[in-house]
């Protein structure tokens, strides 16, 4: 019986998808003729919540959610631009026999299931948790207790990968060890 548990953030953590991002956003801004620049996106928009950047790009903020729609057809077109964390994958696989293992993003469900199943891992990571499971955002540790309580894991027996700065800070206030992506 498993009573470890490793947490995974998607984006930046498990794979490199600022590329994938980059350009379904820019696909999808384009019916609105605003040109999206790349090095903005990685600064200020890249790893954050889309109702937190896409009110910062638009002005007409009715079509948030349309936007977001079709960004999320357009990421599908886009990941062959993703890079998978290789050395992050190997451990996984190492853990695997110890440690429950999940997901927990606040990347849209379909994005996550898309882009897990594109790199063959679907079998891989036994829950999920999305922006569609949460109320509150990271830095807010909702997500990781969510999936902590799921397991019945305490903090003292988890482990949660992170590379941003806003799910550190969410993953720190869990408890838990915090292990940190800096670059792959």
């Amino acid at each position: 019986m498993k009573n470890h548990l490793a947490l995974f953030d998607l984006d930046g953590t498990l794979f490199d998808t600022s590329d994938v991002n980059y350009y379904a956003y820019k696909d999808s801004l384009k019916h609105y003729n605003i040109q999206l620049d790349q090095e903005y996106f990685v600064k200020n928009c890249n790893g954050r919540h889309y109702t937190e950047f896409l009110p910062m790009i638009m002005e007409n903020k009715e079509h948030l959610e349309t936007v977001h729609k079709a960004k999320k057809i357009n990421y599908v077109k886009n990941l062959y631009r993703a890079r998978k964390n290789e050395h992050l994958f190997e451990l996984i696989k190492l853990m695997q026999p110890e440690y429950h293992l999940a997901v927990v993003t606040t990347a849209s469900r379909q994005n996550t299931i898309d882009i897990i199943r594109y790199f063959g891992y679907d079998s891989l990571f036994e829950y999920m948790i999305t922006q569609e499971d949460i109320t509150r955002v990271k830095p807010d540790p909702q997500g990781y207790l969510m999936a902590m309580e799921h397991f019945g894991i305490t903090a003292e027996n988890t482990v949660i990968f992170e590379d941003s700065e806003v799910g550190i800070q969410a993953a720190k206030a869990t408890g838990a060890s915090v292990m940190v992506i800096v670059q792959f």
